[in-house]
């Protein structure tokens, strides 16, 4: 039996995954502001069940010249200028948020980390457009594989939207939270989690005990 500290990078073939929601300021990455980051990182217990590890969450200001879509703010409820967010710069959000999951990443024995997301494109091109801009070279993400609650959740419980799947999934979700990156990205992580652990019980995986 491989021990439960190892058998992550064996499940998804040396990939960390790490479960990742933002929130923005429109849905160009190049242009839109990127206003709230989350990530939760997930382990193995001794029975070998993903379960959510740690959360790193960082309100952020608009970067310079950013652009701020008006339907945006009033869809997410954030107001960029109130101070009470506690904002920080882009660059330092994401060198801390890629600073800390390289950590993880290496505490897992992974080779590269892959975003697990809810329409994982759109959250993936924000991170990546905001890693460039940071000028961030030792970025722990993989530039274009991802993982995607949407089709998961499609084939395994026939909801694509983030709330039914979780309520199918018997997942509690409180609608009035939604649109938070932090608890967004906590849902999101409950739902891979029973996801992938479900299809373990099932007998998915492992098809056999990995060396």
């Amino acid at each position: 039996m491989t021990a439960p500290h190892t058998q992550l990078k064996h499940r998804f073939r040396g990939y960390f995954p790490v479960v990742i929601d933002v929130e923005t300021a429109g849905f160009n990455p190049r242009t839109d502001a990127l206003l709230e980051i989350a990530a939760v990182t997930l382990k193995m217990d001794d029975q070998g069940l993903l379960q959510k590890d740690q959360t790193f969450h960082h309100h952020i200001h608009p970067f310079e010249g950013a652009n701020l879509e008006k339907a945006a703010l009033e869809f997410n409820g954030i107001d960029p200028d109130c101070a009470l967010r506690g904002a920080i710069e882009e660059t330092d959000a994401m060198k801390d948020l890629c600073k800390q999951i390289r950590k993880q990443q290496k505490q897992a024995d992974c080779q590269r980390s892959v975003i697990v997301a809810h329409n994982a494109a759109f959250d993936q091109s924000f991170v990546n457009a905001a890693i460039e801009r940071c000028a961030i070279k030792r970025t722990p993400f993989h530039p274009f594989v991802s993982f995607d609650t949407t089709s998961l959740a499609a084939l395994a419980l026939g909801q694509t939207v983030l709330v039914k799947a979780c309520q199918a999934a018997a997942i509690p979700f409180d609608q009035n939270e939604a649109h938070s990156a932090l608890y967004d990205a906590s849902k999101t992580a409950d739902l891979f989690c029973m996801i992938v652990n479900r299809w373990q019980q099932l007998g998915g995986w492992p098809l056999s005990d990995p060396a």
